[in-house]
């Protein structure tokens, strides 16, 4: 069995304070393993988007243990932070947060930038990237040039051009119709092939059940269940 890419035990996490006070995760335990891809489900308000970004060290937790690639969050600073965000986890939101003066490479290219790595081979690895989710010929066209779906592949290929292990997805098909939609799971579904990679999807959509290895309920800040799903198939 492969090792967790990113795992959480007993994490609570309390919102706001005094009479607005809101505790949004209730003792989460969960591991999600290389060469899986995980649904996390449940209803509005169960804490789901609030765990994906405990997991993805943009929100720090109350209390509990992060792991992020085998490395704790616990004690670490902003920058320590950032930095294994930087290295460890590949973000994919379901607005896709591309830049619409940059073309499809060079905003894939932004995920390196950040990490110091420039020039050709920099462009080289975001025109592979780009080619992995099936855009190769797009490199030069901008986000306003693309569909949806088109402009959500390149923000995955934002998210695996570092090779991070941890893939964390919000609804990443939220905004797409059924065809595109299913394309883009069956692509996460490709990528969590990788035994290096995991990845976590956060839905609320049952069409994606057909893509998981293991879903995951979430409910008022617990996990109720969890359920093997089609991992057998890999």
């Amino acid at each position: 069995m492969t090792a967790p890419v990113v795992e959480a035990i007993g994490i609570t996490k309390v919102l706001g304070s005094g009479a607005g006070e809101v505790q949004a995760l209730k003792g989460v335990s969960l591991a999600v393993r290389g060469g899986e891809l995980a649904l996390l489900m449940g209803p509005s308000g169960s804490g789901k988007t609030t765990l994906l970004s405990v997991l993805g060290c943009m929100l720090t937790p109350t209390s509990g243990t992060v792991l992020v690639g085998g490395r704790a969050t616990e004690g670490a600073d902003a920058e320590g932070l950032a930095r294994l965000r930087r290295d460890a986890v590949g973000f994919i939101f379901q607005t896709y947060h591309l830049f619409p003066t940059l073309n499809a490479a060079d905003n894939v290219r932004l995920a390196l930038d950040i990490r110091d790595e420039r020039g050709e081979a920099a462009v080289a690895k975001a025109r592979a990237a780009l080619a992995q989710v099936g855009l190769a010929d797009k490199v030069r066209s901008y986000p306003g040039e693309l569909s949806s779906g088109e402009q959500q592949r390149v923000a995955i290929a934002r998210a695996i051009v570092a090779d991070a292990p941890a893939i964390l997805a919000d609804e990443p098909t939220a905004a797409l119709d059924g065809q595109n939609g299913r394309a883009i799971m069956t692509l996460l579904s490709a990528i969590a092939r990788d035994r290096s990679r995991g990845v976590l999807v956060v839905t609320h959509d049952a069409r994606l059940l057909p893509f998981a290895d293991r879903v995951i309920h979430l409910e008022d800040g617990r996990i109720v269940r969890e359920e093997e799903s089609r991992a057998s198939d890999r």
